[in-house]
């Protein structure tokens, strides 16, 4: 139920949403092929996570990498923060002129 709950807000796309959707899907409805599909998926990130990508030079790159904790932790924990918690501070002086009905907006 949950995965048709999620892939439903991507019909929220306009011009293509329903279609993609079903593409996403495999079909009109979440079946056994969309379930595979999905944990295909996570296992992919997961493995890719854990081991990273392959390098075609053949050298390791584990001193590029940077720990996911704390620094993209905290970069997203900030983010959260800005998104929820302080909304107006992200947003424009426009958004409280209260609606007009009777009055077309400026070009």
């Amino acid at each position: 139920w949950g995965a048709t709950v999620i892939t439903n807000m991507l019909s929220a796309i306009p011009w293509i949403g329903q279609d993609f959707v079903e593409f996403v899907w495999g079909g009109f409805s979440v079946n056994n092929a969309t379930l595979n599909r999905f944990f295909s998926a996570v296992m992919h990130m997961i493995t890719l996570h854990q081991h990273g990508s392959s390098n075609p030079l053949g050298i390791s790159s584990n001193a590029d990498k940077i720990p996911m904790h704390p620094y993209y932790l905290f970069k997203d924990l900030v983010t959260i923060f800005f998104v929820f918690y302080m909304p107006n501070a992200l947003g424009h002086s426009d958004n409280y002129i209260p609606a007009n009905p009777m009055q077309t907006p400026p070009s």
